[in-house]
């Protein structure tokens, strides 16, 4: 079978199947969406369920999703993920020329792609800025632009968190843009549109809706996007339990059905304390001499183009204002290419023609290590 037309198939199969059951897992309300012709959609990140959540919507409209490289990696669940509905790989932590080439090769066969270019999904509730190229892509395309925005995502399925929380999760499109209306304007504009459309910030809506998200073990690895604690000032220091966030200073938080902290003192949202703690982060004086952060138990592997990883050093990853270190291997943080996360506890990077993938336990907060590189180098994925 024509590989399009088993896509096609599949995605027929899937969505009969799953719909049912993921708008009852998540309370998802949608509504569907029937676009003319090729389309490229691009969304806001808010979970690792997010395909599954923006292909509710889309019930006759087969989407080629563009997928984190780290899911071809999974054995026999990667290979009929790439027989039944042809992922567009993406390496994170690296150019993504492929990429761009890909989606256009689909956009002009006249298939439909989504992608998710603010590259990240979100961990503090807020969007990010998309990739200021998406414009360009969504120009030079041909296809119509459809922005599309989940709203609720975040406190149903926190990126940090391990369970999913019951409360309310709205899907809907927001514009579409047509290829003629695309050619009239600049690629900057378009870029600006898609940051306008697809913007989302759960505090805001929270504030104003008062959604409440029940779950289990609601603040449970929550220290995997905190990193700094704002009363004793230390790195590495906080932990949870049930609902609860702690530090060994003797701060203790609960973090409620609203997604707030009780008390709402030193902050009241997670994204507050993302400032800050960004802030702190930018604050911090270290010499050169001087590990800025270490962790224990750490793994680096390599991989190759056949998406097959190699490990090359397992042991204490420490953070120098200048390097990296893990073993005998170095990383001039100047020379890293790209740098990104997959996941909680996965950071890929791009150094000297190679691909890397440091993957850190449980307990271990390994976003400090992409925000320090992120504040000190300055480049974006």
């Amino acid at each position: 079978m024509d590989p399009a037309k088993r896509h096609q198939v599949c995605w027929r199969l899937a969505y009969t199947l799953l719909h049912r059951p993921i708008e009852r897992i998540f309370n998802l309300t949608h509504v569907d969406v029937e676009p003319e012709g090729p389309c490229l959609v691009i969304a806001n990140h808010v979970t690792d369920y997010d395909p599954l959540l923006v292909a509710m919507s889309f019930p006759r409209t087969d989407l080629y999703f563009v997928a984190s490289e780290h899911l071809f990696r999974k054995g026999l669940i990667s290979r009929i993920l790439l027989w039944a509905m042809s992922p567009i790989p993406r390496r994170k932590g690296s150019q993504g020329t492929d990429t761009v080439k890909a989606c256009l090769r689909h956009l002009r066969e006249g298939h439909s792609v989504c992608i998710f270019a603010e590259g990240d999904a979100t961990w503090d509730g807020r969007s990010a800025k998309v990739f200021p190229a998406t414009g360009k892509l969504a120009r030079a395309s041909g296809a119509s632009l459809l922005t599309y925005r989940l709203e609720g995502g975040y406190l149903a399925r926190p990126r940090w968190s391990r369970t999913i929380r019951h409360g309310r999760l709205f899907g809907h499109a927001v514009q579409l843009y047509s290829p003629e209306e695309l050619k009239t304007m600049r690629a900057g504009d378009i870029t600006a549109s898609i940051d306008r459309d697809i913007w989302e910030d759960a505090w805001a809506r929270q504030r104003k809706e008062r959604v409440f998200y029940r779950g289990k073990r609601l603040a449970e690895q929550l220290e995997l996007a905190l990193f700094c604690c704002p009363r004793c000032g230390r790195f590495g220091t906080l932990h949870s339990r049930h609902d609860r966030l702690f530090c060994d200073c003797g701060l203790s938080l609960c973090f409620d059905v609203s997604g707030f902290f009780d008390p709402p003192e030193p902050f009241e949202t997670i994204a507050e304390w993302e400032d800050w703690q960004q802030q702190a982060l930018k604050d911090r004086t270290v010499t050169d001499g001087e590990a800025v952060f270490s962790d224990d138990d750490l793994i680096l592997s390599l991989i190759n183009s056949s998406h097959r990883e190699k490990q090359v050093a397992r042991g204490k990853l420490v953070l120098y204002p200048r390097e990296l270190c893990i073993n005998d291997y170095v990383f001039p943080l100047g020379q890293i290419d790209n740098m990104a996360m997959v996941q909680k506890r996965r950071l890929l990077f791009s150094f000297d023609g190679q691909y890397y993938e440091l993957c850190s336990s449980a307990s271990v907060n390994i976003r400090k290590y992409l925000s320090w590189w992120k504040i000190n180098v300055g480049k974006k994925e």
